[in-house]
């Protein structure tokens, strides 16, 4: 009955809201930014980037039994906002690392979850702790890129970030997606 509702509820989830997945040759464009609404409220806001990551277990009754983890990157469409009158590449150069950040804790969970969950009692056991924990670290990594390349308007800092997170990746390249 479980499994009947995690399927119902991702093919709902797939129908009405448009997500994009993470892809390393796959760029965002000012069209995924579908929604008309600037959630953020800031007058100095041009674009708002909604991502994150989805994540699905199959997992045992059994505590010795395999678990097996699915972490997906993703950026939600109807929830990403731009204004039309200010945006340009660069300010799209500037979301696209948000989503490029995303995808970096998303390894780092990948990472962990291969050292520490084999099974089905150690997802138990681990999962949510690691999980709220890179999620924290996460988040504080979003805030502290937004504040220090003061949302992109910072060339010389944004050049910066465009630098570091492009070498995370390729240095989490082996806890890319399967």
């Amino acid at each position: 009955m479980k499994y009947v509702f995690l399927v119902l509820f991702l093919i709902s989830n797939l129908l009405w809201s448009q997500r994009v997945e993470w892809e390393e040759d796959k760029r965002l464009a000012w069209n995924n930014f579908k929604s008309k609404q600037n959630n953020q409220h800031g007058k100095d806001i041009v674009a708002y980037t909604h991502c994150g990551w989805v994540y699905s277990v199959v997992k045992s009754s059994n505590p010795k039994g395999a678990a097996k983890i699915n972490i997906e990157t993703i950026f939600n469409e109807d929830k990403s906002w731009k204004d039309d009158k200010r945006i340009n590449d660069y300010v799209l150069n500037h979301e696209q690392k948000h989503f490029d950040i995303a995808e970096i804790y998303a390894r780092k969970i990948r990472k962990e979850i291969i050292f520490k969950i084999k099974t089905s009692g150690d997802f138990d056991k681990y999962f949510q702790t690691i999980y709220n924990r890179i999620l924290k670290d996460y988040k504080n990594f979003q805030a502290l890129y937004d504040g220090v390349t003061e949302h992109g308007m910072n060339k010389e800092k944004q050049s910066e970030y465009d630098a570091m997170i492009s070498a995370e990746l390729e240095q989490l390249k082996d806890y890319k997606k399967p």
